[in-house]
């Protein structure tokens, strides 16, 4: 994922493996994680020739939330996890934080 992220284009099977930095995997090894990862929804794919090239399906960014967001999720108490959270980011995050608040508020 962090390869398809970092690139603008999307990109086949070939040229992911060779990114990689691990030289070790075999070129099918890529092909199968990429496929799955599409049909799981984290990746999109479209003909090119006989390869498909794949790109991610969302942002970074937005995987990170939906992770943080199902982190959430498996807590009983999500006001505790929150407030717990609110407390282990630092000035500057918290700050980010009350400006999407505003923002939310304000729309």
């Amino acid at each position: 994922m962090d390869i398809l992220w970092a690139q603008s284009a999307p990109l086949t099977a070939r040229e992911v493996g060779r990114l990689i930095e691990d030289r070790d995997l075999a070129p099918t090894t890529v092909m199968t994680v990429l496929d799955r990862l599409s049909r799981k929804g984290f990746l999109n794919r479209t003909r090119d020739g006989r390869a498909w090239r794949y790109r991610p399906a969302a942002s970074r960014d937005a995987y990170v939330a939906e992770l943080m967001l199902e982190a959430l999720d498996m807590t009983g108490d999500r006001d505790a996890a929150l407030t717990r959270f609110a407390q282990a980011v630092s000035g500057s995050e918290a700050e980010i934080l009350r400006r999407a608040l505003t923002e939310l508020e304000d729309n």
